[in-house]
């Protein structure tokens, strides 16, 4: 009797024991579980206030180019056109009146061309505009200014089909080849650049090619100048995408930002319903 007694003892207390452990275990899992789930949702937060700001960022600088841009065009052009009208019209009081007819109908193409040219600069691009008409065409208005300018000899190809890929994601785009149209400008000294834009249904490409005097990539990471194209590949990874830089001194320079249009991501900004063709 008295070691069955002891026998529902031992069993009493090796339950006790096991329930303990249950007990132990299933609170150090949830303590485990909510750590990794607190974690996810800090690291979550911090992507997106990290995407916000590289957006706002993407956002200012192209406004800031833009701005530039407008006030170049009202110096360089408008300015001088009508600062030509100014001085025709002055001209005009001393002449006869065959010579004051010749002087107003040159005045008046000289004025419809500043409104010509001040209606051009009313579209000029903000990333609004970008929201509007999307990437394609944004770019093809940035390689339009280009070309009028005289600066580079410029093609543009954009495959038939071709979809949107989500509001902040092109305004991210636009501003990356933005970044390296301003660079072909000013540094590579080179004649052409060809722009393409190829939509599949499993791969976008944005690549920028010139055939300017080119430089190291490895080197140019290093030094402080290889800010630009470190932030180029820092955007493409933001919204899901990579960017491959190559050029050789002497060879000109390829940029080809690739992008799944399917993927999904975690911003709020209408990118997953829109990014499927």
């Amino acid at each position: 009797m008295f070691q069955q007694e002891q026998e529902v003892i031992s069993l009493i207390i090796a339950g006790t024991i096991m329930l303990l452990l249950l007990g132990i275990f299933i609170i150090g899992f949830l303590f485990f579980y909510q750590k990794k789930h607190n974690s996810y949702i800090s690291e979550k937060a911090q992507i997106q206030s990290q995407f916000d700001q590289e957006l706002l960022k993407a956002q200012i600088e192209i406004q800031e180019q833009t701005l530039s841009h407008i006030s170049r065009e009202i110096h360089d052009n408008i300015g001088q056109v009508l600062s030509f009208v100014k001085l025709s019209l002055a001209s005009a009081k001393t002449m006869d009146e065959k010579k004051n007819h010749e002087k107003i109908d040159e005045t008046r193409e000289l004025i419809s061309q500043a409104i010509t040219d001040l209606r051009d600069l009313s579209k000029s691009l903000s990333y609004e505009r970008i929201k509007m008409i999307g990437l394609p065409e944004a770019i093809k208005a940035e390689v339009d200014r280009v070309t009028k300018s005289g600066l580079l000899n410029t093609t543009l190809y954009v495959s038939e089909e071709h979809y949107p890929l989500g509001v902040q994601r092109e305004l991210v785009l636009f501003r990356i080849f933005q970044e390296a149209l301003n660079n072909t400008l000013k540094y590579a000294h080179a004649r052409n650049l060809h722009i393409s834009l190829n939509y599949t249904a499993n791969l976008f490409t944005l690549t920028i090619e010139d055939d300017g005097k080119g430089f190291s990539v490895a080197d140019k990471m290093n030094e402080h100048s290889g800010a630009g194209l470190k932030n180029m590949e820092n955007r493409a990874a933001l919204i899901g995408g990579s960017a491959i830089i190559n050029s050789e001194l002497g060879k000109g320079c390829n940029i080809k930002i690739s992008l799944n249009p399917i993927a999904q991501n975690n911003y709020a900004d209408g990118t997953n319903q829109n990014s499927a063709g």
